[in-house]
């Protein structure tokens, strides 16, 4: 099971990333440009969120059956020292929930927006610092801290 989740966490991490560039583009556009916040603005919105919802469900349930945690956890001041452990033992996680609960509070403020500016400008401002947060702290395969292959196989 933990390597299929963790395949599956791995590939729904390029949906969230996609999603999330996509959004803050048609927030900028949308904001910029004074266009009027659609149906579809607002779905781009909301997926955006589920997407990241997604991941961070498939990131906690991979996080309490995750063999490199255990061993964080069970020997938390030797691995302090270690790069890889300490990265998905604390750094990963601490940030990538403060990154999702960026998307979370940034939606919700938009969807309460009165006008379409208010909207476009909340989702873009909101979705770019999530975004900035989430790409720290994404195990990517030329990281000089930590590497992982950017797909995992199933």
């Amino acid at each position: 099971m933990y390597p299929t989740l963790l395949a599956l966490h791995s590939l729904v991490r390029w949906l969230v990333l996609t999603s999330l560039l996509s959004a803050i583009f048609f927030a900028y556009y949308g904001w910029l440009s004074k266009k009027r916040f659609t149906r579809v603005d607002n779905a781009i919105r909301h997926w955006t969120a589920t997407i990241a919802h997604i991941q961070l469900v498939l990131g906690l349930w991979l996080y309490f059956i995750s063999p490199i945690v255990a061993y964080f956890l069970s020997h938390f001041s030797t691995a302090m020292h270690e790069r890889a452990i300490r990265f998905f033992g604390m750094e990963h996680i601490t940030m990538m929930l403060i990154g999702i609960t960026i998307v979370t509070i940034g939606s919700a403020k938009a969807k309460r927006k009165t006008t379409d500016h208010e909207k476009f400008k909340t989702m873009a401002i909101w979705f770019t610092v999530a975004l900035l947060v989430i790409l720290s702290s994404v195990p990517w395969s030329f990281s000089p801290l930590i590497s992982r292959p950017n797909f995992r196989p199933f």
